[in-house]
């Protein structure tokens, strides 16, 4: 029966507890463990759907289409276990389930409370979908301990270990070891405070993860395990690490994953092997080379809102060897001026527009693309980025000049348009154009035919690929003709041969256009095939340059 870890942090957020429950979920699985990792989210929002970037970063989505954190991400990246919709909950979620019930009379005309009508909500999907060979499953809980928003997840998981039992659950805590620069030291009182408060609300945890700037004196350790009631060895010090994949091994050394087993009464679990994490390091601290790339995109002032478009660069640049150097453009900036455009770009090796929804530096975009095809600088366009390249393509060499995507309004030629059927395993899915935003997309896995002989093809290795979407708007198939005589060939399409998924330019070095996104599934010990094939092109323009 599968144990349960769980992650809870307190002072401040983005301390990183979704990156220490990824590295912990690593070392178990380096271990031979089968880990699974969820997150609780206590936001009201049903799913990040349509959050904005800005405040929450990039949506990521599942293979079954959820919508959920970019925490799951960063679960995904170190374990290589596919997210699933019954690993993302939020608060939104919770009460939609329970307000419909009660208005369905599930509940027998019985007072709704928060106990235990929310708190058994948050339960059954803590002990739901368990495959019978988990031995861990890790939840975390987003926020911080306070939070008036937390209070049902923390009530609930107090239930849950009490109805498990402690040698089947534990709680581990992330906390703030603050360096006052004035006094010359580390402060563990915040710490203090922020465990005493978990405690007050019923759970006591076995570790204590404290996040510093500074390494943490063994006195500090003692003082905070003496003040939270844990064994000194199980206040684990979280100091910045110089990448994100030296994590799990900074953690193996501080302890973590050896406290863990202990908590838990495991005394003969295998030493870990670390040789994919070995390499992963071996292949970013030792580069043969360097790239840049100039990612034009809208939301360039939080990399977090691209955050796993950023992981597979550099999962690209480890497949070959190389450093590669994001260069973030505002797309705004290329709509003055042709010159501003090519003094920009002209440093890149190579030259990608990601994802995302609206007008706003949609012309510079494709001027980013004009560029890109004239200059026969490798291009990679995502999602949007491929609709960019298509309108560019109509505009500039199939003759239709006022091509456009009905997203930013009405016009004359729809290269892009709205989406409102289209086929799934499940039947025919429709969607009404003036529905509600949330949930209204393409979204999750789908499968793709590719042309046997085209560039994308023989990247992948195959003519038969599934890759994960999540968009509103789709190329306009009516326009395919024209445009490929135009020399932007459609080279993948969906197995009903009707949606457009892959376009590229034979006559380019590496012009490629995708509508799904890639990058949801590259990993650091298995980069996408499409990023390791971007960064070698961009490779060879660095050498042309």
């Amino acid at each position: 029966m599968a144990r349960f870890i769980f992650i809870t942090g307190g002072v401040v957020s983005s301390l990183g507890k979704g990156l220490m429950a990824a590295s912990l979920a690593a070392l178990l699985q380096a271990r031979g463990y089968k880990v699974r990792i969820r997150k609780l989210d206590p936001y009201l929002n049903v799913d990040p759907g349509t959050m904005s970037p800005y405040q929450h970063g990039e949506v990521y989505v599942t293979d079954d289409g959820a919508e959920t954190d970019l925490d799951l991400g960063h679960y995904e990246r170190f374990t290589g276990v596919p997210a699933r919709q019954s690993d993302n909950i939020t608060t939104g979620r919770i009460y939609r389930d329970i307000i419909a019930k009660e208005r369905r009379g599930d509940y027998l005309g019985a007072t709704v409370q928060v106990v235990p009508h929310v708190t058994n909500a948050i339960k059954d999907f803590i002990g739901s979908d368990i495959d019978p060979e988990l031995d861990f499953v890790l939840c975390e809980v987003g926020g911080t301990v306070g939070d008036i928003e937390s209070l049902p997840f923390i009530e609930a998981i107090r239930q849950f270990r009490n109805e498990r039992g402690r040698m089947d659950t534990i709680s581990i805590h992330t906390t703030l070891v603050p360096f006052i620069a004035a006094a010359g030291e580390l402060k563990t009182k915040p710490t203090q405070h922020s465990v005493r408060e978990l405690t007050s609300l019923g759970i006591q945890p076995e570790i204590i993860v404290c996040r510093c700037e500074h390494p943490l004196p063994e006195s500090d350790r003692a003082k905070i395990a003496l003040f939270c009631n844990v064994r000194k060895e199980a206040v684990i010090p979280a100091l910045d690490a110089r990448s994100i994949y030296a994590v799990p091994a900074q953690y193996h050394a501080a302890g973590l994953d050896a406290e863990v087993l202990r908590a838990f009464g495991i005394e003969d679990a295998p030493a870990p092997n670390m040789a994919r994490w070995d390499d992963v390091m071996d292949r970013l601290a030792n580069p043969e080379g360097e790239v840049t790339i100039g990612v034009v995109g809208k939301y360039v002032v939080l990399p977090d809102a691209y955050k796993s478009l950023t992981e597979a660069l550099v999962h690209g640049g480890m497949a070959n060897r190389v450093k590669v150097n994001i260069k973030w453009l505002d797309a705004e900036v290329f709509e003055h001026e042709d010159a501003e455009v090519a003094a920009t770009l002209e440093p890149c090796h190579g030259i990608l527009v990601p994802g995302g929804f609206g007008e706003r530096g949609s012309e510079g975009k494709i001027a980013a693309v004009q560029f890109a095809r004239e200059r026969q600088v490798p291009y990679f366009g995502i999602c949007l980025g491929m609709q960019m390249a298509c309108i560019e393509g109509a505009r500039n060499t199939a003759g239709l000049a006022k091509a456009s995507t009905t997203e930013f309004g009405d016009t004359e030629e729809p290269v892009v348009g709205l989406i409102t059927e289209w086929m799934t395993a499940e039947g025919l899915q429709k969607r009404d154009a003036g529905g509600d935003l949330g949930g209204t997309m393409r979204l999750g896995a789908y499968d793709a035919k590719l042309t046997g002989n085209s560039h994308v093809a023989s990247v992948y290795g195959g003519t038969d690929i599934s890759e994960r979407h999540r968009h509103r708007y789709e190329v306009n198939a009516h326009y395919k003709d024209k445009l490929e005589q135009g020399g932007l060939v459609f080279s993948g399409m969906s197995p009903d041969g009707q949606l457009p998924e892959i376009v590229e330019r034979p006559d380019h070095p590496w012009f490629i256009g995708v509508q799904f996104h890639p990058e949801l599934k590259s990993k650091p010990f298995d980069p996408h095939p499409l990023f390791a094939s971007f960064i070698e092109a961009a490779v060879k323009q660095s050498r042309l340059v």
